[in-house]
């Protein structure tokens, strides 16, 4: 299974990364690139410990998004972004492409961080765990984008 915390799927995440341009069209929803770019921070964030956002959870969704975690399937198209990480401002491209690889870069030297606090939605995450995450969710993004 992909990680965020492997080496060669890193690197090829950031090379997807370069490949977006400012006036790429989505392939489903409704997201500009740097609107895209800027949402992807937030769960590099949420990982670093940086969280500002007032998220509530429960077992059931714990549970089931364990499982869906570990399903070789990606995420669903057009699946609804969570209130507190939609945006319809505009942003600069450019500013939002650096600002996410550099939230990328600190999340991917901190991967092995043994106190990383748990993810205020779906709990205590382990190393893996927080790298398959962080995979899926660019990776759901990227294609989004067409890369």
């Amino acid at each position: 299974m992909e990680s965020f915390f492997n080496s060669q799927s890193y690197n090829q995440l950031l090379e997807r990364l370069n490949s977006i341009n400012p006036d790429d069209a989505p392939l489903w929803g409704k997201m500009t690139t740097a609107q895209m770019m800027n949402h992807c921070q937030e769960p590099l964030k949420i990982a670093l410990g940086y969280n500002d956002k007032n998220l509530k959870s429960n077992w059931v969704v714990k549970l089931l998004f364990k499982k869906m975690l570990y399903s070789p399937k990606p995420f669903k198209k057009n699946a609804p972004t969570p209130p507190a990480f939609r945006s319809t401002a505009t942003f600069n491209f450019e500013e939002q492409k650096a600002e996410l690889k550099k939230w990328m870069q600190e999340l991917y030297n901190d991967r092995h961080n043994p106190n990383r606090a748990p993810h205020p939605v779906f709990g205590t995450f382990t190393e893996e765990q927080w790298g398959i995450l962080q995979w899926k969710h660019l990776n759901h993004h990227f294609e989004q984008f067409g890369v």
